[in-house]
C-alpha cells in the first residue's frame, strides 16, 4: 500500500507540472520537467539591436568612446584594403607582398565586422578614409621596388601600432558586449599584421618612437 501511495503522489506532481505549462502556454523539456527547472528565453540581440528578455542594459550601452572605434575601424579598412592590393603590383619583396595580402584579408573581414555591428548600434559610419590615409594611398600609389617596400612597412607600422593601443582602451572600459567582441576581432588582426610588417625587416627604429610618442599619455 506505501509504494501505491508514493506512485500516486509522484503521478500528481506530475500532472500538476504539466498543468502548469499548458496554462501559461510554454513548453519543457524532459529534463527540464525532471529537474523542476522552469523554461527560460535566453536574452539575444535583434536586428534592430533590443535585447532579449533576460539581456543585460549595459550590453547595449554605446558611449562616444564605442562609436569612435568602430568609425577608426571602418576608415582603417577603407585604406589599408586599397594598400594591400597596391603590394600585390608594386613591392619588390616578397615579405612586403606577404604583408599586403594579411592586411586585404584581415581588414575585410574586420570591414564586413564593423558595418555589421554598426547597424545593430545605429552608428553611422564613413564612406571614405580620412585625408591623411587617402594620401598614404597616393603616395603608396606613386612608389615602386625598394622605395614602396619601406614606405609601406613603416607607414602601415605605425598606423596599426596608434590604433592597436586604442583597442586595448576601448576592450578595457567599454560595457557594449559587441564592441567588446569586435575590439577582441580587432586585436587579433592588429597583432597580426604588426609582426608580418615587422617580419619585412624594413620597419626603421623611428617608425617605433614615433608610435611610442603618440600613445604615451599626455
Amino acid at each position: 500500500m506505501r509504494t501505491i501511495a508514493i506512485v500516486a503522489t509522484a503521478c500528481a506532481v506530475v500532472a500538476a507540472v504539466l498543468i502548469a505549462i499548458r496554462s501559461t502556454g510554454g513548453e519543457a523539456s524532459a529534463d527540464q520537467l525532471a529537474s523542476g527547472t522552469p523554461q527560460h528565453n535566453a536574452g539575444h540581440y535583434d536586428a534592430s539591436g533590443a535585447a532579449g528578455q533576460s539581456g543585460s542594459a549595459d550590453a547595449l550601452t554605446v558611449t562616444q568612446v564605442d562609436r569612435t572605434f568602430l568609425v577608426k575601424v571602418r576608415q582603417a579598412g577603407l585604406w589599408e584594403i586599397p594598400a594591400g592590393r597596391i603590394a600585390q603590383t608594386n613591392a619588390s619583396s616578397d615579405a612586403v607582398r606577404r604583408a599586403g595580402l594579411h592586411l586585404l584579408d584581415g581588414h575585410s573581414k574586420l570591414d564586413q565586422l564593423v558595418r555589421e555591428d554598426a547597424k545593430i548600434l545605429g552608428v553611422e559610419l564613413p564612406n571614405e578614409a580620412t585625408p591623411e590615409q587617402q594620401e598614404w594611398v597616393r603616395q603608396l600609389e606613386a612608389a615602386q621596388g625598394a622605395e614602396f617596400d619601406r614606405l609601406f612597412a613603416n607607414v602601415l607600422r605605425a598606423s596599426h601600432g596608434k590604433i592597436f593601443a586604442t583597442i586595448a582602451e576601448v576592450r578595457a572600459a567599454t560595457q557594449n558586449d559587441l564592441i567588446r567582441r569586435h575590439a577582441r576581432q580587432a586585436n587579433q588582426t592588429v597583432l597580426d599584421h604588426m609582426e608580418v610588417l615587422e617580419d619585412t625587416g624594413l620597419v626603421d627604429p623611428a617608425t617605433l618612437k614615433e608610435v611610442e610618442a603618440d600613445v604615451t599619455p599626455k
